[in-house]
């Protein structure tokens, strides 16, 4: 099965800030050991036959430089009965690798196919059956508080696209702290705008776009890296106009489409004021109109 963004956007939270995974394990209930380091582990479990096993991801913890613990992440999208077959590979591999504890964490987007992958898998042993700890999205804390979305970018992220249809006014306060996470934390921490961008539905993506403008002056966008990021990659092209082909750049990354017309009016421009006028509102527009009025 080819990757989606749905199952890739945990994997990339996690690679980036391990410890989101004894957050989630935490919020189950489940305790982990005492560590000083955490590091991901080999995701690939293929033994010597053809056949291959691969988990999303895996973080090992440490103590005083020995492993103490592992967690396997999978992101499961849908039931599939398959995986009561290769999750205790999964696990008894990282076991023997690592000769630590090793938990199985499944994290599912809604109820039914979590309460699928909760299902015990009994190994026909005498007592040696694993019952997979099952995360949903109505188990991801709903991170209302700027501060604390500041200090934890990849939990405030797993908060707005898990959360991000359920309708209520606590959207809106989740939506909120996470502009205002990215406005007032530290310029050179991950917002994974992008990301969130591409996960939300449009209409959520509009709020957040109109959450930045009311937010963020045009003077100071530069500052945040994901738009330094989109400007850069447009003066990358050897353009000898960069700003105006950074103009697209921004729009493509954030889905707008751009008529054949209104790209030549864009690339055509020679006025500096007006292009970094148009950078700006790249940034927010939800349409090619909104650079011009």
């Amino acid at each position: 099965m080819s990757p989606t963004l749905e199952h890739e956007y945990l994997i990339e939270l996690v690679r980036n800030r391990p410890s989101l995974v004894t957050f989630l394990l935490a919020e189950m209930g489940v305790a982990v050991p005492a560590f000083d380091e955490l590091t991901l582990g080999n995701t690939d479990f293929t033994d010597c036959r053809p056949t291959e096993y691969r988990a999303d991801s895996v973080v090992v913890m440490t103590q005083g430089g020995e492993t103490v613990h592992a967690v396997v992440l999978e992101i499961q999208r849908a039931p599939d009965k398959r995986k009561q077959w290769s999750w205790p590979v999964y696990l008894s591999t990282l076991r023997a690798r690592t000769k630590c504890p090793v938990v199985l964490l499944v994290f599912c987007q809604d109820a039914a196919t979590a309460r699928a992958c909760s299902e015990a898998i009994d190994m026909g042993h005498p007592g040696w059956v694993l019952r997979p700890i099952v995360v949903s999205s109505k188990d991801v804390p709903e991170i209302i508080d700027a501060t604390q979305a500041s200090a934890n970018a990849e939990l405030a992220t797993l908060s707005v696209i898990t959360h991000c249809n359920d309708g209520t006014e606590r959207l809106h306060k989740i939506l909120h702290a996470y502009v205002q996470a990215i406005v007032q934390g530290p310029r050179d921490r991950p917002s994974y705008i992008e990301l969130v961008l591409s996960s939300v539905p449009r209409p959520i993506g509009k709020i957040i776009c109109k959450e930045l403008e009311m937010s963020v002056d045009i003077e100071h966008l530069m500052d945040y890296p994901f738009v330094r990021q989109w400007v850069e990659q447009g003066e990358a092209k050897g353009e000898a106009k960069g700003e105006a082909k950074a103009i697209l750049v921004i729009l493509d990354k954030r889905g707008v489409p751009v008529p054949h017309e209104t790209q030549e009016r864009i690339l055509a421009c020679t006025d500096q004021a007006t292009l970094t006028t148009w950078i700006g509102r790249a940034v927010t527009a939800t349409s090619v109109d909104e650079l011009f009025d």
